[in-house]
């Protein structure tokens, strides 16, 4: 039993601490053992720090050894995206540019976590800065996709998504700028969830666009996602954008559920979301949970979000201009890598251009360029302000669907996961890989991305890929969205069917 721990959820271990069945150091050496087998090939972490582990977990067992009460993540080992900060201890966002970087202070998340006594494991690969969508943009490696080490996790956060999906943590925390965290979870058959902006604060997050980024949670299912959200949820006086919203108890919400809540439930699907693009396969599972709803009382409506068509230009500028803005900082002397040939080194605009060349990935030179095109004098009204009214349009056509649903549904990602190199030299084709998720971001509402089955992997006889379904509810909603994932994965039960196991490691 005790080297299969890392097999549970959240809330199983929470279970076993309880009844003192495991200790949080049993746990964490199930988690060191298979880290140690397994990341080598998946390549999920930049960087572990058990020793750092080790001290959480005995200072977590004698906790809950006294028989005061503890909070559900005490004792449980977690891993976190390189893009949040936790003091003392490297964060690079997977950029070279921060290839020495020592965080000064904790993120708010982080500051929670280690008030709630959680096992931290090390931090998790990303693209650049949280720029893209496969994990393929990494200054350090290529994180692998579990199911099949030739395709990839999905992105930005696919580090934090491969590691839950192969066991090689109990959840993980990642940020979701325009899918990052629930294209990932689709890709990897994990849940992923992206809550309301401003629900989770961003103070010590590195930001890529500000109106845009939040950070999410990566986790095996429905009730650890609530878990998760308990913890780090609420206002920040340090993060202006967080909201006062009222307090919460997620988890409880769903121990008290009752499954009756369908009936009559009006559940929407975006005609827009079934388009051509969508994998026929995917489709098809996106209609059997349609039916499934139907069959548990809920009327389905077919809806229309007809300016979501514009989401990818818009988020594509939007996010690019304020990343263009957040990224200045990076010039080799306030910040970053500085370049140490002096050699052609004529001005400090050239120390600037060669610190910026050599510690910059190419997407993110490409996003910066495009980014401080569009704010300039002369396109800022063609451009950026265009693209902050499309934006308008898209929350208009939520609120409006809102009132005529209570939830909607549709694909994650058009397609299962993808081959490593299959899209990178076509950045258009990578960046409609968020098409279906981008526009949640644009209307700062929360969506979660959750495993519905599998397909097969036409790459491998006996291979198989798994698929997301992406549920999205109206603004500070996500007691309804965990609720109605949570009715789904109980009929799914997709951790229990066949496929779940079928591991490409």
């Amino acid at each position: 039993m005790t080297d299969d721990l890392y097999k549970l959820t959240i809330g199983e271990l929470g279970g076993l601490l309880r009844s003192k069945e495991a200790k949080s150091v049993d746990i964490l050496n199930s988690y060191i053992k298979r880290i140690n087998e397994l990341d080598p090939k998946i390549l999920a972490y930049l960087y572990n720090d058990f020793d750092e582990a080790m001290k959480n977990a005995e200072a977590a067992d004698k906790i809950i050894q006294s028989g005061k009460d503890f909070f559900p993540l005490t004792g449980i080992p977690l891993a976190i995206k390189d893009i949040f900060l936790i003091k003392g201890k490297k964060t690079t966002c997977a950029s070279k540019i921060l290839d020495n970087f020592i965080s000064p202070y904790d993120s708010t998340v982080v500051k929670k976590l280690k008030d709630n006594n959680y096992v931290f494991l090390g931090k998790t690969n990303l693209d650049e800065f949280a720029m893209g969508s496969s994990t393929e943009n990494s200054g350090y490696k290529i994180t692998k996709n579990p199911y099949d080490l030739n395709r990839v996790p999905g992105g930005s956060s696919g580090g934090s998504a491969a590691s839950v999906a192969a066991d090689l943590c109990a959840g993980s925390f990642g940020t979701d700028t325009g899918g990052s965290v629930r294209q990932p979870a689709a890709l990897c058959g994990v849940v992923g969830l992206k809550p309301t902006y401003g629900l989770i604060s961003r103070y010590g997050i590195i930001a890529f666009s500000s109106s845009l980024d939040q950070a999410g949670v990566l986790v095996k299912d429905i009730t650890d996602a609530a878990i998760m959200l308990d913890a780090v949820a609420g206002f920040d006086e340090k993060d202006q954008t967080t909201r006062r919203f009222k307090s919460k108890d997620y988890a409880g919400i769903l121990k008290n559920m009752d499954k009756s809540l369908l009936k009559g439930f009006k559940v929407g699907m975006p005609v827009e979301f079934f388009s051509d693009g969508l994998d026929p396969e995917i489709n098809s599972k996106i209609l059997e949970i349609k039916d499934l709803l139907k069959d548990m009382g809920a009327s389905i409506v077919d809806i229309s979000l007809s300016d979501t068509k514009y989401s990818v230009a818009a988020y594509y500028i939007i996010a690019t201009s304020e990343a263009s803005s957040n990224l200045e900082r990076y010039d080799g002397i306030r910040f970053g890598h500085r370049h140490k040939e002096e050699k052609g080194i004529q001005s400090l605009d050239d120390l600037y251009r060669k610190s910026r060349e050599t510690g910059f990935g190419n997407e993110v030179k490409r996003r910066i360029i495009l980014g401080t095109f569009a704010l300039s004098a002369g396109y800022y009204d063609a451009y950026y302000k265009k693209a902050s009214l499309v934006r308008k349009l898209i929350i208009k056509n939520y609120k409006d669907a809102f009132e005529k649903v209570d939830i909607i549904i549709g694909p994650t990602s058009p397609t299962p996961a993808f081959l490593i190199g299959e899209k990178t030299a076509d950045p258009l084709s990578m960046y409609l890989s968020d098409i279906y998720t981008i526009s949640v971001n644009l209307a700062y509402l929360p969506g979660l991305s959750m495993p519905i089955g599998i397909v097969k992997n036409p790459s491998k006889p006996d291979g198989v890929l798994p698929v997301g379904l992406q549920i999205i509810s109206p603004w500070a909603a996500e007691d309804r969205l965990l609720s109605v994932a949570k009715i789904i994965e109980d009929e799914v039960k997709f951790r229990e069917n066949a496929g779940f196991r079928k591991l490409d490691i």
